[in-house]
């Protein structure tokens, strides 16, 4: 019996416990993805989950599109705790508009791509929208007003 034909006797022997894990040459499991196995086993990258700069680049430079959502969602949030509660949810809101806008144009966002491209801009534009919306109906003295829905409050209120 040849040695090769004894290695793949003993590799087509081995049983693998769980399909994350493939025999090396020596007959053992090793691991062939970073992926924690109890829970996700085969899902790839979201696209445009890349880089956004080359990797020689320094870390910031390379997920510069959620730095700059996050640093904006920051001065949102620190001009909120100033009491500038309407201009902070503005910014918050324009922040994560500008998100779905940064996740529909740049090829490679890094860390903002979460989902695939469709449910990135979807997410992100409506919590945007919606947080942008209602800062500027926001009482007292909104910037802007809707008419329909005081008609539509008052026709659910007193039916």
């Amino acid at each position: 019996m040849s040695a090769e034909h004894g290695a793949r006797q003993r590799a087509e022997d081995i049983t693998v416990a769980d399909p994350v894990s493939a025999p090396d040459a020596d007959g053992r499991p090793r691991r062939t993805t970073r992926r924690f196995p109890l829970f996700t086993r085969d899902t790839a990258r979201p696209e445009g989950g890349g880089r956004a700069a080359s990797g020689d680049a320094p870390a910031p430079a390379r997920q510069w599109p959620i730095l700059a959502v996050l640093l904006t969602v920051g001065l949102g949030l620190l001009l909120t705790a100033l009491d500038l509660f309407r201009l902070g949810t503005v910014l918050i809101g324009a922040a994560l508009l500008a998100g779905a806008v940064l996740r529909w144009l740049v090829p490679d966002v890094g860390m903002l791509a979460v989902r695939s491209r469709f449910t990135d801009i979807v997410t992100y534009g409506g919590l945007g929208l919606a947080i942008t919306l209602l800062a500027l109906m926001m009482q007292p003295d909104p910037w802007l007003e809707l008419p329909f829905l005081k008609d539509t409050l008052h026709f659910t209120v007193s039916s």
